[in-house]
């Protein structure tokens, strides 16, 4: 299944993606939308919830 992205406020399509930073001894999941500045979140590895439906 393909989303279906919401087109940004400027017309453009957002491109998100997600990574897992291991840099440190406390992973982290990264979401980013990378078509824009300062436009990301992260949580701890151990704390982000798992999809059923992709693994």
């Amino acid at each position: 299944m393909t989303p279906n992205p919401t087109p940004g406020t400027d017309g453009s399509n957002p491109e998100v993606m997600a990574s897992v930073d291991g840099d440190d001894s406390r992973p982290s999941l990264i979401i980013a939308d990378v078509s824009r500045d300062e436009a990301w979140v992260s949580v701890r590895a151990d704390d982000a919830p798992v999809l059923a439906e992709w693994c």
